[in-house]
């Protein structure tokens, strides 16, 4: 599994899926998200803004994503 290194104590959900690139712009982040096509941690997360801590798992399709600090 891939890690993404943040250098603040959470990084927020759509701000993410824009960095990696998964995501062209905040409006498609917001999209993905609203529609449940983002699970954090195993499972589906609609909200956004939220705060994602260091040792959380991000998925998007079959793209996985650990956060580590």
């Amino acid at each position: 599994m891939e890690q993404f290194q943040i250098h603040t104590p959470y990084i927020q959900l759509n701000q993410l899926l824009k960095l990696l690139g998964w995501a062209e712009s905040g409006a498609e982040a917001n999209e993905m998200i609203e529609q449940g096509l983002v699970t954090v941690n195993g499972e589906i997360e609609t909200r956004k803004r939220n705060k994602l801590y260091p040792g959380f798992v991000v998925t998007l399709d079959f793209n996985s994503i650990q956060i580590v600090q």
